[in-house]
C-alpha cells in the first residue's frame, strides 16, 4: 500500500480506513490476535473476521490515528476520558484524549482521539511524527523531572497549537507519562520541545532559535 493515501476495508458492520500520512508502523494492529490484520494477505484487513467490539478495540490501539474505523450504526470512537501524552523512548510523543489539534486536515479523523507528535525536529509531515527519528539518530530516554501543577479533575478537550518554528503548547487539562510509563506530570498548560534540542525534554528551553528549527507548520 502506498503512504500517501487512505484504503478502505468495508464489512458487513464496521468499516477500518488506514491512512497512509500518519502510519509510523508500530504494529500495534499486525500483533494483534486474530486474523483482522494478517500481514501479507490481501485484502490486508477483513473487518469481518472479528466482531464489532474487537475491531473497534484493536484499531483504538493504533497511537498514530492512522487507523479508524466507521461504524454502520453510526456510533462514534469516544475520546478517553483523560487526556494522555507518553514521551516515548527515542521517539514521539503519543496523545490520546480529546484532541483539537491546530491545522489537522478535517479528512484526518483519527487524530481527534490519537496522535503521534514529532519530537525530534526531523519529520517532514509536522506536527506528525513519520518515523524520521530513526534515520535522524534521535536519542532521548523519555525522562519528565517536573511535576507540574496538577489539577482536581481530568478530561474536557485539548486545544494543541503547534507554534512556528517553535514548541507545541498543550492547552488543556493534561497528564504527562514518562518513557517507563511513570505518570510524571499533570497540569493545564505547557510547551513542548519539538526542535530536539532542548536540554529539558520534554519541555521547550528555547533552544530551538540557537538550534534554527524551522517546522514548515
Amino acid at each position: 500500500m502506498s503512504d500517501d493515501k487512505c484504503v478502505d476495508f468495508r464489512g458487513d458492520e464496521i468499516e477500518v480506513t488506514w491512512d497512509g500520512r500518519l502510519c509510523i508502523h508500530v504494529a500495534e494492529c499486525g500483533k494483534a490476535k486474530g486474523d483482522l490484520f494478517v500481514a501479507g494477505r490481501e485484502p490486508w484487513c477483513k473487518p469481518d473476521a472479528a466482531t464489532k467490539a474487537e475491531v473497534r478495540e484493536v484499531v483504538e490501539r493504533c497511537p498514530s490515528g492512522a487507523l479508524t474505523y466507521r461504524d454502520r450504526s453510526g456510533e462514534p470512537e469516544a475520546a478517553p476520558a483523560e487526556n494522555r501524552l507518553v514521551v516515548a523512548s527515542d521517539g514521539p510523543y503519543y496523545l490520546t484524549g480529546d484532541l483539537e489539534i491546530e491545522g489537522a486536515p478535517d479528512d484526518m479523523p483519527g487524530v481527534r482521539t490519537r496522535a503521534a507528535l514529532c519530537r525530534c525536529g526531523a519529520s517532514r509531515n509536522k506536527p506528525f511524527c513519520d518515523g524520521s527519528h530513526e534515520a535522524a539518530g534521535f536519542r532521548d530516554t523519555g525522562a519528565v523531572g517536573e511535576q507540574g501543577r496538577g489539577f482536581r479533575t481530568a478530561g474536557g478537550p485539548l486545544a494543541v497549537r503547534p507554534i512556528k518554528d517553535g514548541p507545541v503548547q498543550a492547552e488543556g487539562k493534561l497528564t504527562i507519562l514518562a518513557g517507563t510509563g511513570r505518570v510524571a506530570w499533570q497540569g493545564d498548560n505547557v510547551f513542548l520541545c519539538r526542535c530536539g534540542a532542548s536540554k529539558n525534554k520534554p519541555f521547550c528551553d528555547g533552544s530551538h532559535s540557537a538550534a534554527g528549527f524551522k517546522s514548515d507548520d
